[in-house]
């Protein structure tokens, strides 16, 4: 059986935060270089490129990025059991505080970053926060099934969720 793991680095989030895009945990890659969607091959950062018209080279830069467009990024999972880094891997996993997070915020728009994230937040937060969330196609290497253009037209809609 898998070690048990806890989440490794906290949300990204201020008191004006207005989104919350979360994903499931971190991969191996971005439990190693401490930030989200720290695997080359992941969508999530080509996408938020594409949809603001803008580079993210540095976690500083991301960091800044997520907070001027208003988005806080957090996962679903605050500890599972997983080996390697597949959704399909994971079990007994715990829901992060997620109605604590919105609390301290203004987000009124949940986004879910795949299948997983979807499934935590259903049956674990959205009894306590009573807000709904879109489900968006999982940015992860592993949805080949989107290209990167298919990705974009799909996630469009967090843009019309700013301020």
């Amino acid at each position: 059986m898998s070690p048990l793991l806890m989440h490794p680095f906290p949300p990204v989030f201020d008191e004006e935060s207005r989104i919350l895009i979360l994903g499931s945990f971190p991969s191996v890659r971005s439990r190693e270089d401490g930030f989200y969607y720290a695997h080359p091959q992941n969508r999530f950062w080509r996408i938020m490129e594409t949809l603001f018209d803008t580079k993210l080279n540095t976690v500083d830069e991301k960091k800044e990025f997520l907070h001027r467009e208003h988005i806080a990024l957090w996962d679903s999972i605050a500890e599972c059991r997983i080996k390697g880094s597949s959704d399909a891997a994971i079990e007994d996993a715990r829901a992060n505080d997620i109605k604590g997070l919105i609390e301290k915020t203004r987000i009124s728009a949940i986004f879910t970053n795949g299948n997983k994230s979807d499934e935590v937040y259903r049956k674990y937060a959205y009894k306590d926060t009573g807000i709904e969330a879109m489900k968006l196609p999982s940015t992860s290497p592993a949805n080949a099934a989107y290209s990167l253009q298919k990705l974009v037209e799909c996630w469009k809609m967090i843009k019309n969720e700013r301020p």
